[in-house]
């Protein structure tokens, strides 16, 4: 089949919902690397990986390669067996998690981990009440979608009244108009608030995400966490992160909760754990994993194949020091996105993140402290972008965040190449 032949038939037998990036959707043919290519032959830098998920390159060979030789001995068998890709895995994470996590369950998505997480915390505590973050995601599931606080990502009204909503830590719109530091971080202590007036006053625990992906980004202060940890065990609750964007690396520590020195009771994890394979996991403590006592099972979590995958790319991470790398090719890029902020300020609000996850929040004029978002402003430059071999993402409630997040082991120059197709780009749209 042609490009042509594709978009057609994705239209005719694929739902709708399933959106594309672009006026004319790209048809991706082959990856490698740091580059897909699409149906037509041209080559883009592929600067948001699969969502966060491609860590290691597009077909990269060491993961191939674990990949077919876990094929060619067993594909699947499901959890009723105990295979050594599975269990290896399991014992890597539990040496590489912060804290006393020790404990995994394997599902086939991130959407499955963050369901078992909430059903852990609450045959743990014995309590029901949740709370999550505005402007979160969890996942497209009943559960999840009513966990997550995303309007464009639910379709349908909560289904679990249980989970109660937090004020997002989003310093750049903040929900309480003041100023970080001199807030306080307000929006922290307002958490012990919510428990005391929408809920019971125990709660089963609270899920995070160490920068709030699907949301745009949004990085909370440094001392956010901690302040909410120890509300969230004062009430009885277990405090959970969501690890599935920011996990392996991604922000400069192995996991992103590291960046704020606290050690989550639970963590859930997916996309980049297999570069690009089908894979969840949920990791928590030895006492919390022990309270399920019921039967419960994944068919397709902890699938060997999937397990191998991870298995590489982990040992790639670490053998080749990526999470430092997404600290020094990351700086590069912070300072590259400050640099068009700059050159730029009307259009380009904010910018926001940690190692190579970053972003750029588009606005109507900055200058006027005129911050309503500006998705059209995004729109114009993504075509522009594609038009000149880069893929970028977008985020935010209101789709005027633009997302920046290459594969790990990007290099420098890869990375100035596309900080000159982004100035390329805005000079475009502003002349």
């Amino acid at each position: 089949m042609n490009s042509e032949e594709i978009r057609r038939k994705h239209k005719a037998h694929l739902f709708p919902a399933i959106r594309n990036y672009y006026r004319e959707p790209m048809v991706i043919a082959a990856g490698k690397g740091l580059r897909v290519t699409d149906m037509d032959g041209k080559s883009y830098l592929d600067f948001f990986g699969g969502i966060l998920t491609v860590s290691v390159g597009h077909a990269n060979e060491e993961v191939n390669a674990a990949v077919i030789a876990q094929v060619n001995r067993l594909s699947h068998i499901s959890t009723l067996y105990q295979v050594e890709s599975v269990v290896q895995l399991a014992e890597t994470l539990a040496r590489i998690t912060p804290g006393k996590l020790e404990k995994c369950f394997f599902t086939a998505s991130g959407t499955e981990a963050d369901e078992t997480a909430v059903m852990m915390a609450q045959v743990f505590t014995g309590n029901s009440e949740f709370i999550a973050l505005r402007h979160a995601y969890s996942g497209r599931s009943l559960l999840a979608q009513s966990l997550t606080a995303h309007s464009s990502w639910r379709v349908l009204p909560t289904q679990v009244a249980a989970v109660k909503h937090a004020l997002a830590p989003y310093c750049y719109r903040c929900p309480l108009k003041t100023t970080y530091p001199e807030c306080g971080i307000a929006c922290a202590e307002d958490v012990e608030e919510l428990i005391k007036t929408t809920t019971t006053g125990e709660i089963a625990g609270m899920m995070v995400e160490p920068i709030l992906g699907v949301g745009g980004f949004i990085t909370p202060p440094r001392e956010y966490f901690k302040i909410v940890a120890e509300i969230v065990r004062r009430y009885g609750g277990i405090f959970i992160t969501d690890e599935v964007q920011t996990g392996f690396g991604r922000t400069g520590k192995m996991f992103g909760i590291e960046q704020y020195d606290v050690e989550p009771d639970m963590m859930t994890m997916a996309k980049g754990i297999a570069n690009g394979l089908p894979l969840g996991a949920v990791i928590t403590t030895g006492e919390i994993a022990d309270s399920l006592v019921k039967n419960s099972i994944s068919t397709f979590g902890g699938n060997p194949v999937s397990c191998a995958a991870a298995n590489k790319t982990i040992e790639i991470v670490q053998r080749d020091h990526l999470a430092e790398n997404c600290v020094k090719v990351g700086e590069i890029l912070r300072a590259g996105l400050e640099d068009l902020q700059s050159k730029y300020p009307r259009m380009i609000g904010d910018v926001r993140g940690m190692g190579l996850m970053q972003a750029l929040e588009l606005v109507v004029d900055e200058t006027r402290k005129d911050r309503t978002p500006d998705p059209k402003a995004v729109d114009r430059l993504m075509e522009e972008t594609k038009s000149r071999g880069l893929l970028i993402g977008r985020g935010g409630l209101a789709g005027n965040v633009v997302r920046i997040s290459p594969p790990m082991n990007v290099t420098a120059e890869a990375v100035e190449d596309a900080l000159g197709i982004l100035n390329d780009a805005f000079r475009a749209l502003t002349t």
